[in-house]
């Protein structure tokens, strides 16, 4: 069984909070049943509690179930993994130092991927669609001083996500 973040905190709080018996607190918390006794004496008054219930390591359910019988253990709540609850499409940040690379990278795919559309380079490099389009036009005001880079070579992109950008032309 995975140990519950702050175990001393987490066994504080559900002594203050819950009648779970000594046993079942420590057998949730990885403790000694003397630590959790201690804990109870008031040894860690200067420590503070810490909900379980609330960082989704235990429901009340599983409170109220273990709290009816005391041979039951406390279960904890699967982990959830953030990054595949909640998908966020986070703008890609450049530093001032490599933004002057920006139109090399774009110059680069639209001479050697000219089918790549100008929302496609906008939205794979980080830039405007009138940055896209001016260098695309030869308008773009820097344009006679532009040499072509490639992306993954200055640090925009890995190989990789540069072949998926190719593939989904």
């Amino acid at each position: 069984m995975t140990q519950p973040l702050m175990p001393k905190a987490t066994a504080i709080w559900l002594i203050d909070n819950t009648s779970l018996t000594f046993d079942q607190i420590a057998d949730f918390c990885n403790l000694h049943i003397l630590e959790v006794e201690a804990i109870a004496d008031g040894e860690a008054d200067h420590m503070t509690g810490f909900d379980p219930i609330a960082s989704s390591q235990l429901s009340q359910d599983e409170i109220v179930r273990c709290e009816a019988d005391p041979s039951a253990r406390l279960v904890m709540l699967p982990a959830i993994d953030i990054e595949r609850v909640i998908k966020t499409n986070k703008a890609k940040y450049t530093p001032v130092v490599k933004r002057k690379d920006k139109p090399s990278a774009i110059l680069w795919l639209i001479r050697y991927y000219p089918n790549l559309s100008d929302f496609q380079i906008c939205k794979f490099i980080g830039t405007t669609r009138a940055t896209v389009q001016g260098i695309r036009n030869k308008t773009h005001w820097n344009f006679k001083n532009i040499e072509p880079h490639s992306p993954v070579a200055l640090g925009f992109c890995q190989a990789n996500e540069l072949e998926q950008l190719i593939k989904s032309q």
